[in-house]
């Protein structure tokens, strides 16, 4: 078994999907994941973002003082 292999038997052994015998249920499934995912990126990206321009806008005020 490769490396990708083992990543996802461990991701559907973790989440509980090795138990779904249905493919509709792991594409819902995986789906759900991969939006949960993009919105948790999303977020934080925005937040870093935000949070660097303040901090950068800190160092110029300081660069400027001096």
């Amino acid at each position: 078994m490769n490396w990708i292999g083992r990543k996802i038997h461990l991701y559907n052994v973790n989440i509980g999907l090795y138990m779904f015998k249905i493919c509709y249920h792991l594409t819902v499934t995986d789906t759900l994941m991969l939006c949960l995912l993009w919105y948790i990126l999303r977020y934080l990206t925005g937040f870093f973002q935000s949070n660097l321009e303040t901090i950068l806008q800190g160092a110029n005020y300081l660069l400027q003082g001096s």
